[in-house]
């Protein structure tokens, strides 16, 4: 089993920045890694960013790329998401997600078997 707890979210103006983290516990599998979700209210829950625990791979969705930057903190298990030029459109519940491996589905929900509670990031104009 694998926990993850996120945090760092808030109400932030246009352009401004938030950076998220998720703490993961328990069995932390070293052949998979992190995602990030987000849902906005009415809509499907979209794949944001993805990183692996034991390699320099990192992934973005297009509607972020340039803007979102993640990270992780192997020693402490611990993934951050930067959000720089955040926008209205940003706006959503944040989840971070655990894989236990990749098959390079890494944008799939179905590759997370373990969700975090979520974070709310709202973004004004």
């Amino acid at each position: 089993q694998v926990q993850l707890v996120e945090s760092g979210g808030g109400l932030v103006q246009a352009g401004g920045s938030l950076r998220l983290s998720c703490v993961a516990s328990g069995r932390v599998f070293s052949s998979g890694g992190i995602g990030w979700f987000r849902q906005a209210p009415g809509k499907e829950r979209e794949f944001v960013t993805a990183i692996r625990w034991s390699a320099d791979s990192t992934y973005y969705a297009d509607s972020v790329k340039g803007r979102f930057t993640i990270s992780r903190d192997n020693a402490k298990n611990t993934v951050f998401l930067q959000m720089n030029s955040l926008k209205p459109e940003d706006t959503a519940v944040y989840y971070c997600a655990g894989a236990t491996y990749y098959t390079g589905h890494y944008y799939s929900r179905e590759m997370y078997p373990y969700w975090g509670q979520g974070t709310q990031v709202t973004v004004s104009p």
